[in-house]
């Protein structure tokens, strides 16, 4: 499988979809784009990089530090995402690091039936 990027808000309700997400599947690496609160408060059963931002700064900074965290540890020429968690300003800094950093996505869900690719 490849690696997994994921964004986790704040929002504890959104978790169990983030923890099935990377549970779910058998991930090269996982790193979560976070706040130190996530970093902190989130449990899952496999290995996690998480990649802490504060969001409180300009969106240009957030895409700075999500590219500098993830260089070099991407581990293929793409990476499965998923944004379900998260605001757009996270969302867009996630986006801009990845294609800064020129790999290819593909969407990941958490179903009913599943984790799948849109």
């Amino acid at each position: 499988m490849t690696d997994l990027v994921a964004c986790l808000s704040s929002n504890e309700k959104i978790w169990p979809f983030i923890e099935k997400l990377v549970n779910e599947q058998d991930w090269k690496k996982v790193f979560l784009v976070t706040s130190e609160f996530g970093k902190n408060n989130f449990k899952c059963k496999k290995e996690i990089d998480f990649i802490v931002i504060d969001t409180g700064k300009p969106v240009s900074e957030l895409v700075e530090s999500v590219r500098k965290n993830l260089n070099g540890k991407i581990t293929d020429l793409e990476v499965a995402l998923n944004l379900v968690s998260g605001s757009g300003k996270e969302h867009m800094a996630i986006l801009s690091a990845l294609l800064k950093l020129g790999v290819g996505i593909r969407l990941m869900a958490v179903t009913k039936e599943g984790v799948m690719e849109l």
